[in-house]
């Protein structure tokens, strides 16, 4: 993990970083809300630079959106030699990373993380993209950041929803990973949360399946758990104007998937109580119709995961393991969130 530090000084680390680097220009990309409660904890360290704000919210990751980043570094006059900081949660390290990979063909780019969701999940990993037509993360490369910076102080700054939504991803870490360690997740209470070592378990768990398989070609693809059923839950959602945070789809996702996993006896019963219960009591119930149900399965064929016309998703092969390209069915789609509704 040579390119992630994992600090309670993200400022010192930063100016570590700059002063070793040959930066012809620095550009910090933010939202308004980075902008106010993130970017005053490092402004003062930083030496001079250009700041672009964009508008938060997955709605907001898309080429439009890109085309005004790429406008202002050009409007700069930056180089093939600058360096964009992202200062923010997923969709500005995905949109950002996007933006500085395709822009002359390529600029470096720092990740500084300031959701939980973002500090384990999508800062590492080099997955980089846009939504498009209401898919996600439908246009996009690999490429890692040339260094990510994670300070759980930027935690302090979030909803208690927004902590919700990223600790799905921890969950997902366990479920697939670490069978003991779930044990005890299960016993645990959210609010007693040490968010440092959270933070560290799951940035070495989700690197080491990255450098193996950074292209995901076979065992990264087990990251995808609770991602197909709660990708189409999530785009669903926000084209129909009833948008969920990406976390609290994945929570859908996970039980629903667990479901598909029990009925092919890949788990027992009793693990699909634990993690459907434990899950429950986390994270609001989302509102699903039957017409719901019947739209989401459609939006699960245009998963990147899959081949063709065949939907591909990672099941759990006992708890803290997985498997992953099973293919899946529109019918088991939609009896799975049908278990999801009728569990009260």
């Amino acid at each position: 993990m040579e390119k992630v530090v994992i600090t309670d000084q993200a400022a010192n680390a930063l100016m570590q970083t700059l002063d070793h680097g040959q930066f012809t220009s620095i550009a910090i990309l933010v939202d308004e809300n980075t902008h106010i409660h993130c970017y005053p904890l490092i402004k003062h360290h930083l030496p001079e630079h250009t700041l672009i704000q964009i508008k938060s919210g997955e709605i907001h990751k898309n080429i439009e959106t890109c085309i005004s980043i790429w406008n202002v570094l050009t409007e700069q006059s930056f180089d093939r030699q600058g360096l964009l900081i992202n200062l923010g949660g997923g969709v500005i390290g995905d949109m950002g990373g996007f933006c500085a990979r395709t822009y002359k063909r390529g600029i470096a780019f720092i990740n500084v993380p300031t959701t939980l969701l973002a500090q384990v999940d999508a800062s590492v990993g080099g997955k980089l993209g846009i939504d498009f037509e209401h898919l996600k993360n439908h246009i996009g490369l690999f490429s890692e950041p040339d260094q990510v910076i994670i300070d759980p102080v930027f935690l302090k700054t979030l909803p208690d929803n927004e902590l919700r939504s990223g600790y799905a991803e921890v969950i997902k870490h366990h479920l697939i990973a670490d069978g003991k360690g779930w044990d005890r997740m299960k016993n645990s209470h959210f609010e007693e949360m040490n968010w440092k070592e959270v933070i560290e378990h799951s940035v070495k768990m989700k690197y080491g399946v990255a450098q193996k398989d950074p292209t995901e070609k076979g065992l990264r693809k087990i990251l995808n758990f609770g991602h197909t059923v709660g990708h189409a839950v999530e785009s669903y959602l926000m084209q129909e104007g009833r948008a969920i945070l990406h976390g609290e789809a994945v929570a859908v996702g996970m039980v629903a998937e667990a479901y598909i996993s029990n009925t092919r006896d890949l788990i027992s019963a009793g693990d699909l109580t634990d993690i459907q219960g434990y899950i429950q009591g986390l994270y609001p119930k989302a509102k699903l119709s039957a017409r719901d149900i019947e739209a989401i399965g459609k939006y699960a064929v245009q998963d990147k995961k899959n081949k063709g016309k065949r939907i591909l998703a990672a099941l759990l092969n006992g708890v803290g393991n997985a498997v992953w390209d099973i293919e899946i069915s529109g019918k088991e789609i939609d009896q799975s969130l049908r278990y999801y509704v009728d569990q009260t």
